[in-house]
Order: C-alpha cells, then structure tokens, then sequence
C-alpha cells in the first residue's frame, strides 16, 4: 500500500524534528558567540594615530650633491624666511615658516612637516580644487606672512618642497581625499567657538602668554606677534578659532605645551578678536607673468 504524507514513518518525523533543534541551537549558539565578540570590540582601545617618525639629520642624512644643497637652503629659508635673501621679498610681516612650524617643522606635534609630502596632490575645501604640496607651500606666504606669493617653480618654492620631502622620505603615501593634512598633522579637537570665553582668554594669555608675545600682542625677541600689523591676516588658517586652538594645544607654552583645551579655546578667542590685517587675494599675488596656474578665486 502507498503510503500519503500523512503515512510517514514515527523515524522520519523524529529526524526531521532533531535536524530542527540542531540548527536551533547552532543559530543559539552564533548569536551568543557574536555577542560576545561585539563586547570585545565594544571594548578595544581606539586606534591609535600613526607614531611620528624621528627627522633625519641634517648633517648625515642629506643625498650628496644638488639635491642636497638644496634641502638644505630649503631649510635655511624655513628657519629664517622673513631674512634670507631669496624669501625675503615675499614676506610681509614679522612671521617666518618656523614660527607655526616649530622646529623648522621637525616638532611632531605642532604643525610638524614630518611626513605632509605624504599627502599630496590633496583635494583642498579652502581652494576647492587638488593641490600639490607646493601650492600649500606657496599659498602660506599670502596668508600666514601676509605677504606675495613666489612663483611656482621659484628656487624659494623648490628648496622649500625638496626639504619638506625629505623630511617624508620613507614612509608610504597616505593622500588624503577630504582635506591638505599628513598622517602626523596636529591633532583636530573639533571644538565649538560658542563655548569660548574671550574674557577669560585674556587673563590667561597675561598670565601665560605675554611674558614671549607682549601684552599687546606685538611680539618680542622671544616670540612673533599673535595680532596687529605684523601678524598673520584674517585668511590665514590660524585666524579661525578651532584651528588656533589646536595649535595652542599642541604648542604652547613653548617647550611644554601643558593647556587644557578649555584653555587653549579661550586664549584663541582672545587673541583672534583682535584686529590683524585683512586678506585681499589680488594684493599677495605675483604679477601674471610670474604667477603660473593659481589654484583658487579667494
């Protein structure tokens, strides 16, 4: 007799039913073990940023001949831009590469060079277009030193990007798709200039800033002017205040920057609500012949 679906062996059924419970409890069992895994994962340190490497040395590290000499006048011009012959008429105020870059870039927290040729080309949100590592070279003169624009392709620009190079030589490319920043930049604290207090700032650059930078803010043998004519200008990056403010952070005081970030937003809303020149795009470009392809309208 020809047994229907309703005529299945007791066995039949009973090994359906044991084939049920076992991916039942093998489905019981993943989700336990993928519980725990997302508590462990929950619990893992963040990751840390890249270490920064240590600089090579100037006396051993360098490549013999042209190449050579020329890192190291990039140097030069780094360390004493306002002043060296060949950067000199570029400058317009009492800044040098070296006053944000300290060390000559070499610091690994502030503003450091080491490893920013990584980087480039770069999209920059500033310019809105990719830029190269000499065109954020060339671009902080206008800004940062209030001051003209060197020509691409200048001794001034290629000593400059040769050196900032070398400083990146062997470690692997990281070009960054959102912004002109290296793997070592400083580091981005995202804080709210609404939570500033200029007025607290104030007591806190006389008590901690104005014996280097003036109680007016105009510099002295021990420190450049953070406001006023011979300061950096309203387009410079560190006119904002969540950009000085990580500087602050990560620089000051110097030789053992020690801020709070509460701190080093005050003191940046302070000094930034000072007056300090205005950027006129047209007025910190070279004449067109000298120019090249300028990588922004403002």
């Amino acid at each position: 007799m020809r047994k229907g679906p309703a005529q299945l062996e007791p066995d039949s059924v009973q090994g359906g039913n044991m084939t049920v419970q076992i991916r039942l409890m093998l489905i019981a069992l993943f989700a336990v073990a993928a519980s725990g895994l997302m508590t462990t994962l929950d619990n893992l340190p963040a990751a840390e940023p890249p270490e920064t490497p240590s600089p090579p040395d100037l006396e051993t590290d360098l490549p013999p001949g042209p190449l050579g000499e020329t890192i190291r006048l990039g140097r030069e011009i780094v360390e004493n831009t306002g002043t060296h012959p060949l950067s000199r008429e570029y400058v317009g105020n009492a800044l040098t590469c070296s006053s944000c870059h300290l060390d000559a870039g070499t610091d690994p927290q502030a503003a450091t060079f080491l490893g920013s040729a990584l980087a480039y080309p770069a999209w920059s949100p500033r310019e809105q277009r990719v830029i190269t590592l000499e065109d954020r070279s060339l671009n902080c003169f206008m800004r940062s030193m209030n001051g003209t624009r060197p020509p691409n392709g200048s001794r001034v620009s290629v000593a400059i990007t040769a050196y900032i190079t070398w400083l990146s030589q062997g470690q692997a490319m990281r070009m960054n798709p959102d912004k002109p920043l290296g793997p070592h930049s400083t580091r981005q604290l995202n804080v709210d200039p609404a939570n500033a207090d200029a007025k607290r700032g104030r007591q806190l650059y006389m008590d901690r800033c104005a014996d280097c930078h003036g109680s007016d803010g105009l510099g002295s043998d021990d420190g450049p002017p953070v406001w006023g004519p011979q300061s950096y200008n309203d387009g410079a990056g560190l006119a904002r205040i969540p950009k000085l403010t990580d500087w602050l952070k990560a620089a000051m005081p110097l030789g053992d920057p020690n801020l709070t970030t509460q701190e080093a937003l005050d003191i940046a809303a302070f000094v930034n609500s000072h007056p300090r020149p205005k950027f006129e795009l047209e007025k910190h470009l070279p004449p067109p012949e000298r120019r090249g392809e300028y990588n922004a309208e403002h």
